[in-house]
């Protein structure tokens, strides 16, 4: 069997960090950080299968599961988590489980990214089925517990992504619709918090909101379907209602504190 070349693993482009100076170190930085959006835009043909197989068991009533471990967990519980105020959408309709459960979001878990069984029984209390999709997210695209998982999605028919910054990982080879966002040796070696990090979150923003785009949870280009939480989100929602049918602010409010949702209240007022 082929060694796979980890590029993740790979030693930094830079060496003698702690002799740099502070401007030096963020320069640095930066210059990386500056590869990140050039490797998301060659994975986009391999992203935008992914956001159609997603859509499509949608709209047959099923749902998207993440599962990572590390920082790839907990991007993924955060994509998750996202969804149902920026979108209106249900809490179960996008779900995130990380390796070591809600402990390892604030705390690492020993060893716990390396149980091959754990990701599937993880699984288990959310009846996942072949209505649904299981994307796996390993920046290194060896990590056991996402690679056990995507193999038992897979034999029971279940159709399987993966986000990974390595090219032709054992992730890439057990998942149907693997995204390879190859973004080059780290910062700080093996630090993939940073690069590979940056990459995930940019691909896991573009699948979620592309998805929900398509759904119909956009209308033009404004979140009328997000929950009204705080302040802030209100005032949004009321400049949304004044742009879109130019009532006044008072207005506006009142219909927002009437119907509870930006749509709920650009309906109404096309039914006037």
């Amino acid at each position: 069997m082929d060694k796979m070349i980890s590029t993740t693993e790979q030693t930094s482009n830079y060496d003698s960090l702690e002799k740099m100076s502070t401007k030096e170190l963020l320069v640095n930085m930066n210059n990386e950080d500056k590869k990140v959006p050039q490797a998301v835009e060659k994975a986009i043909p391999q992203i935008e299968k992914l956001v159609d197989v997603v859509v499509e068991k949608m709209k047959d009533g099923g749902r998207l599961f993440y599962i990572g471990a590390g920082t790839s967990g907990r991007l993924g519980v955060l994509d998750a988590s996202e969804c149902p105020p920026t979108f209106g959408v249900p809490e179960d309709l996008v779900i995130g489980l990380i390796s070591g459960g809600d402990t390892a979001l604030r705390n690492a878990v020993e060893n716990a990214e390396d149980d091959f069984d754990q990701a599937w029984k993880d699984l288990q209390p959310y009846q996942i089925s072949d209505k649904d999709v299981l994307v796996g997210i390993a920046a290194s695209g060896t990590t056991p517990y996402v690679i056990g998982g995507l193999q038992e999605a897979r034999k029971r028919g279940i159709v399987t992504g993966g986000v990974t910054c390595n090219e032709g990982s054992p992730l890439a080879k057990n998942c149907d619709y693997p995204v390879e966002a190859v973004v080059g040796p780290e910062f700080v070696t093996g630090s993939t918090r940073m690069k590979a990090g940056t990459a995930q979150k940019l691909v896991l923003n573009m699948l979620t909101t592309s998805t929900m785009i398509k759904l119909g949870r956009v209308v033009g280009n404004k979140m009328v379907d997000m929950q009204l939480s705080n302040k802030k989100l209100v005032q949004r929602g009321i400049k949304m209602i004044m742009e879109d049918s130019g009532v006044s602010e008072q207005e506006a409010a009142d219909l927002l504190e009437k119907h509870k949702s930006v749509r709920a209240s650009l309906k109404a007022l096309k039914s006037e």
